[in-house]
């Protein structure tokens, strides 16, 4: 299994935000260089993060892109799930219909093992945690605005 590259940039947007100190807001090109993501791309994965609630989004001089205390406690998992929606290592697991095979399918107890071991760790680490174990020297310094 391997995260989309949406997954991945909405993760470092995240991180990178926040890191600032809480209401600075940030622009669209300075996060893109920061996270090493196209700014095209970025801009659609921003915009999902905000319709998540996990970042603020203001148009104008003034504007950018700040994160939210909800998306400052966000799990990894409500992040990627923002992104991508439901995490589901197998169809079998996609939680709608249960699967026809799964009384006798020997593979489906280590797919569930494995999914619910996956979850279980993505919602054991906040963004402000991982936040907080980002070096100052590794973040790309950004052109900034207070609120």
């Amino acid at each position: 299994m391997q995260l989309t590259r949406a997954a991945d940039y909405a993760v470092r947007v995240m991180v990178h935000l926040a890191t600032l100190p809480p209401e600075t807001r940030a622009f669209l090109p300075d996060l893109a260089e920061a996270t090493s993501a196209p700014e095209s791309f970025l801009s659609k994965v921003m915009q999902t993060l905000s319709h998540a609630g996990l970042i603020s989004s203001r148009r104008g001089k003034l504007g950018g892109f700040a994160v939210l205390p909800r998306g400052r406690e966000a799990t990894m998992r409500e992040v990627i799930e923002a992104i991508d929606g439901p995490i589901c290592l197998n169809v079998c697991l996609n939680g709608g219909k249960e699967c026809e095979r799964k009384s006798w399918c020997p593979a489906h107890p280590v797919w569930a093992r494995a999914q619910r071991a996956m979850i279980d760790v993505l919602m054991s680490v906040t963004v402000s945690a991982i936040a907080l174990r980002t070096s100052p020297q590794g973040s790309v310094p950004l052109s900034t605005c207070d609120n």
